[in-house]
Formats: structure tokens, sequence, C-alpha cells
């Protein structure tokens, strides 16, 4: 049988370095108590033997894991992709690991999801949560330190939302200045606080416009459920459409364009998120611009906040939430044009 090397352990490094087990175990775990000397003595004597810390040890140790969960109702939609890149990139700076829970936008799986992510690291990071209020209010307390986005709960955690109502109007606006003057809504899940905040806005345009005529039609998260509503679409007779997000509004494109309805030539579309794709579809989508990334890179900033209060110099109290609201920007493109016939 071949005898397995002996694995290179802290009483080895200590042992090279000249220093107690105590000295090696404050460096390796980032203290700043120690002499700078003797501490560039111990990495060195690690390097030498090229010594690794066990995770699972240094976790207990500290009693932390560096590791954060963060949940997302639907993995395969780029726009949640954006922003787990941004978390990701972000906490992976600051030496943390990202776990990743999707719902599949199934509300009663989340509460299960999120407990576990949050058991399994030292924060969570809820990405539009489709829950009720009342869920979400009951829940909140086992979950932090914990960062919302897309979703407000008053005092119970920071949150970063987006200015979708604006960002709607600005869409119904951009239409309504080409002429269109009948605009369908393919709207999303009703579980959804995006969607709600979409429809609140709509209904400060028709209310400022009254001589336009909104239909709302349900409309999904997916290209498929954009792609299935293009008869339901062209039954309204709309010339302008604003779909809850680009993939719906990417599967309404395929969808009119297999009836052979020109775009924008007899029907503008518009989607939502500006995801990366949507500037190569054809014609090309205009859409309201997230900064996806930014909201990812701003959710691990306040978990972090969270997780190190004095290394920022400022605590931030979990209880004691502040809300960052993010504007969106409108991003004409080749899918919307004059009404047809102007």
């Amino acid at each position: 049988m071949t005898k397995q090397p002996r694995r290179i352990g802290i009483a080895d490094v200590a042992s090279r370095a000249g220093v107690s087990l105590a000295t090696v175990s404050r460096v390796m775990n980032g203290s700043f108590t120690v002499d700078r000397g003797i501490a560039a003595r111990v990495r060195a004597a690690a390097e030498d033997l090229q010594y690794h810390p066990n995770p699972l040890g240094r976790s207990l140790a500290l009693g932390k894991s560096e590791t954060i969960g963060i949940l997302v109702p639907d993995l395969a939609n780029p726009m949640f992709q954006a922003v787990l890149r941004g978390v990701s990139m972000a906490a992976a700076r600051d030496g943390y690991r990202v776990l990743i829970a999707d719902s599949s936008e199934t509300s009663s799986e989340e509460h299960v999801l999120a407990s576990d992510a949050r058991r399994r690291g030292d924060g969570v990071v809820l990405c539009a949560p489709r829950m009720s209020d009342e869920e979400l209010e009951a829940l909140a307390p086992t979950l932090q330190p914990m960062v919302l986005i897309n979703r407000t709960l008053s005092g119970a955690a920071p949150t970063l939302t987006v200015d979708y109502a604006d960002g709607i109007r600005a869409l119904a606006e951009h239409l309504f200045a080409q002429g269109h003057r009948k605009l369908v809504f393919l709207s999303g899940p009703e579980s959804s606080a995006s969607n709600r905040l979409r429809l609140q806005g709509l209904e400060q345009f028709t209310a400022e416009h009254p001589e336009v005529s909104l239909q709302i039609l349900p409309g999904g998260v997916s290209f498929a459920s954009g792609h299935g509503a293009v008869h339901d679409v062209l039954a309204t007779q709309a010339t302008g459409v604003l779909a809850f997000n680009d993939l719906v509004a990417m599967g309404l494109l395929s969808g009119l364009h297999e009836q052979e309805v020109s775009v924008p030539g007899e029907m503008s579309v518009t989607g939502f998120d500006d995801i990366e794709f949507s500037a190569y579809t054809s014609p090309p989508l205009t859409t309201a611009t997230v900064p996806l990334n930014e909201l990812g890179e701003q959710a691990w900033q306040r978990l972090h906040e969270m997780l190190h209060p004095s290394a920022e110099g400022t605590a931030v109290e979990s209880g004691a939430a502040a809300g960052t609201v993010f504007p969106t920007t409108l991003q004409v493109r080749g899918s919307t044009g004059p009404v047809p016939g102007a």
C-alpha cells in the first residue's frame, strides 16, 4: 500500500517560524495584533511549507464561514444573472464566497431556501423575493444579517430597489411621443413587487394622458410567455407594446416575426432591464436600462458593512435599514417608431 504524504499542519509552520501555535493562528486569520516582522516570518514559513489553512477549521475558529447566500426567483433570467455577478465579484474581492439558491418562481419554497442559505452562511441577500409581505416580515428576524433587492420591508433590512414606476412611465411617454394611443402592457407575476410598481407607473401615465387606451394582459417573465402572447396582443389592435421585461419582449418579437408583423412598421415593442442580449435582437430592443451589476455590488457592500461594522467605521444595525433607489435610463433602439400611418 502506498503511504500517503503527511499533511502539513499549523504546528509545522509554528516550528519553522519559531513562534507559538496561537501566533500562527492569529496571522492566518488576518489578525493585525501580531508584529509585522513576525507575521511576515509566519507567512514565509507557510509558503515554504505550502501550508493551506483548513477552511472548515478556520470557520469554526472564527465563528463565521466567509460565505453568504443569495436567493433569486429565476436564475435562467439574465437580469438576475447580472445581479448575481455583481454580488459574487464584489464579495470575492473581500474573500467571501456566494451560495446560490433558485426558487424557480415558486414563492412557497422561498422561506425554506432562504433559511437554508442563511444557516450555511454568514448573511443572505434576497433578490426580488415573491413571498407575501406578511411572510417576509415573519421570516426576516431569522435571516439577519440580510439585504433586500427589489423589495422593501420597513426597518427590517437595507433595501435596494429600482424606480420601476418611472422607468415604465418613460417608455410609455416615448411611445406616446411617437403618436401611439393604443397600448398594451404584458404584465409580470402578480407576486412581483416590481410588477406592482410598473402598474403604478402606468396608472400615473394614463391619468396624465386620458386619450390613451391601455390594456393589461398576463405576460409572465420568460421568452416563451412573450411568444405565447402574440395572438392576444394582436387581438387588442394596439400599436405599442410594453413588455414586463426584455425576455418577454424578445419572445413577442419572435412571435410577431412569425406572423409577418413588421416591427416597428406595424407595431412598436419595448422591454425592460436592458439585459446583454437586448441590443442584438432584430430589431434591437428599446428598453429601460437598470444598473444590474451595481445593484449586486451595492447589495454586497451593505451586507459587508453589517458583517464588519468596525472595518467600515460606521456600524450598520440590521434593524436600522436605509433604502436606496436606483434610477433607470431610457434606451431607444430600433424596435420602436412612429405610429403606423403617421
